[in-house]
């Protein structure tokens, strides 16, 4: 994958606030509904501090959305194509997986496509977050392997596995190998 792009903190933090004013959340009441301080959600809103995969996706569970549709910053001409040059590119600072949005953006379809490097040794928790029942996705692992555990036990892929699952079940994406990962994500949003 290509280096990052200027970082995202300032326009992250600018549609955390956009999504939260526009349900009228509080502060406190986002705090409440996603687990994560009120502290620490307004530093990600003022672009002061680069937030976790983890923490974004508490985020977006209590915002009833999901890391790419929060990534997907609005687009005044939406294209059917979306040019690799012009594709968002996210760095998780924890465990430095980077993170790029496929998709065209602004076209309203249900799927995204994020394409992923996850570096040898990494490891990102997702808490159960019931709030996205109905979506779900699979990955799709180009090379290297990855252990990938669920609610009904640990997956070990390797280069041309495919799994399914739903979004909303806690999940552990580990690599503990020497070499990183590199995989695609199809999301699909069923709800409404």
């Amino acid at each position: 994958m290509e280096e990052l792009n200027d970082p995202l903190e300032q326009a992250i933090g600018e549609r955390v606030r956009q999504l939260r004013t526009e349900q009228a959340l509080t502060l406190d009441d986002l705090a409440t509904r996603s687990g994560v301080s009120r502290a620490m959600i307004s530093r990600i809103e003022r672009g002061e501090t680069s937030p976790t995969a983890q923490l974004l996706a508490k985020l977006c569970s209590a915002l009833g959305t999901t890391l790419s549709a929060l990534f997907a910053f609005e687009v005044k001409d939406a294209s059917p194509v979306a040019r690799r040059a012009d594709q968002r590119l996210w760095r998780d600072p924890e465990s430095g997986y980077l993170r790029r949005s496929v998709s065209p953006e602004g076209v309203g379809s249900p799927v995204d496509i994020v394409e992923v490097e996850f570096p040898p040794g990494a490891r990102v928790v997702f808490e159960r977050q019931p709030a996205d029942r109905g979506i779900t996705q699979h990955l799709w692992l180009f090379s290297g392997r990855l252990e990938l555990t669920m609610e009904d036990g640990r997956h070990l892929l390797e280069a041309g596995d495919c799994l399914f699952m739903g979004l909303e079940e806690a999940h552990v994406f580990h690599n503990p190998y020497d070499e990183p990962a590199h995989y695609a994500v199809i999301l699909c949003r069923t709800k409404v």
